[in-house]
């Protein structure tokens, strides 16, 4: 039986008649794909799409690498392990070996690798776990609009109030500082002390302190070098450990492998997903120092821990780190969506923008209700992907693959111009 028809069956009545209400791209994104390759994806229509969203951050080596896809043919056709729990298994054993050389050891990092579900959020709530456990203590400070998940655990330390009413209990254990730049950097950073050095501030004592360098879904705020360097500094003084969650700005997403790395601070655990799998296949890990690892056998566990496809698509997405090519690349695009993101500012006034992010984590922010909702979806019947974030929906992000061309990025580029003239223009 062949898994596409040449007269297609499936559209959207069918999502409409058996889907739940909670799905939410396919709103956003109202067409059946079925092919795709690179940055770009086709639908049943044949209409072409430059991407944009690249799975929410899952495609950084882009749609079907082909190497990837070489590799993991060749995985099914020999009968290899698929599904192995934790079992040891060559799969398992390469991605562990080459992660070390490629990732770890060039940057003086002495991680320990635990492979929790395949999910970010799983990550997240090992990580919780793992820092609760080693310093006795129940209290996580996050940060204002960060997000980490849609668990219990995760939605938490989630600054968002409608993922956090989702979770129908009340949600505790933690405590919500200002990120950079919700106040100055300063402010922040000595509100945060004052909180944790006095004994009647409300605030107890917590286990870690968990961050995005750029918050995605947050809005695309990215937090500077000073105040990434004095949270680490905060988080020594008092005894609490750090944990940076890099699930979408890692992989490379920033311009280097971990986004934490252009501040020159070392997290005693970093949470990692979404790209990680190389080929957008589920997988997770959660990185932490040696000593960290109290761990006993078994105590956090999961069904999908041994996604052997995952590991395959991983290690050959190591090799993108061999050497800085590959980040070069990042850095030569991240500057023309920053070129971009200024002009759109500078040109289009009425958008009272700014612009956001870092690498190819970028974004423009847009001061007037609705309009951001209104741009992606003229861009999409134009023939992009793009997602709005932030705590209103206020900001368009840019978020494609990072094998993107310069042609591509343009593309799509101009098509955001034209539905910005457009949606203006309907105002």
């Amino acid at each position: 039986m062949s898994i596409v028809t040449e007269d297609p069956i499936v559209n959207l009545d069918v999502f409409e008649k058996y889907e739940s209400e909670v799905r939410g791209y396919s709103r956003s994104f109202p067409t059946v794909f079925t092919k795709t390759k690179g940055y770009k994806l086709w639908d049943t229509n044949d209409n072409e799409y430059i991407d944009f969203f690249a799975g929410a951050g899952t495609l950084n080596y882009g749609h079907n690498n082909e190497a990837m896809k070489k590799l993991l043919i060749e995985y099914i056709e020999n009968d290899f392990i698929t599904h192995s729990l934790d079992m040891a298994t060559e799969a398992r054993g390469n991605f562990l070996r080459k992660f070390n050389e490629i990732i770890l050891e060039p940057r003086q990092l002495d991680y320990k690798i635990m492979f929790p579900g395949p999910t970010g959020t799983n990550a997240v709530e090992s990580a919780l776990k793992l820092a609760r456990k080693v310093k006795k203590r129940t209290n996580i400070m996050s940060f204002t609009n960060a997000f980490h998940g849609m668990t219990i655990g995760s939605l938490a330390i989630t600054g968002n109030a409608s993922k956090r009413a989702g979770a129908g209990i009340p949600l505790t254990n933690s405590v919500s500082m200002p990120f950079d730049q919700y106040i100055s950097t300063q402010a922040s950073l000595e509100l945060i002390e004052k909180y944790l050095a006095d004994d009647s501030s409300g605030v107890d004592l917590p286990a870690a302190i968990i961050l995005e360098t750029v918050q995605g879904e947050g809005g695309i705020n990215a937090a500077s070098k000073e105040w990434l360097q004095g949270i680490e500094k905060i988080a020594r003084k008092f005894d609490i450990l750090l944990i940076v969650d890099d699930i979408q700005a890692g992989c490379g997403r920033t311009g280097t492998f971990f986004s934490f790395e252009y501040a020159g601070i070392k997290p005693d655990i970093v949470t990692l997903s979404k790209s990680l799998g190389g080929y957008g296949l589920p997988m997770a890990i959660t990185l932490f120092n040696r000593d960290l690892d109290i761990w006993e056998p078994g105590e956090h566990n999961g069904t999908f821990r041994g996604n052997n496809l995952a590991f395959i698509a991983a290690t050959e997405a190591l090799s993108y780190w061999e050497n800085d090519d590959f980040s070069n690349d990042i850095d030569k695009n991240a500057q023309l969506m920053h070129d971009f993101t200024a002009k759109v500012v500078k040109e289009y006034p009425a958008l009272n923008a700014e612009s956001r992010g870092r690498g190819m984590m970028q974004g423009v922010a847009c001061h007037v209700d609705g309009i951001a909702e209104e741009i992606c979806a003229e861009a999409f019947e134009r023939g992009l992907l793009m997602e709005t974030s932030g705590p209103k929906d206020e900001v368009f992000k840019f978020l494609p693959p990072l094998i993107i061309d310069e042609a591509g990025l343009k593309t799509g580029f101009a098509i955001i111009e034209d539905s910005i003239e457009a949606v203006l223009e309907k105002r």
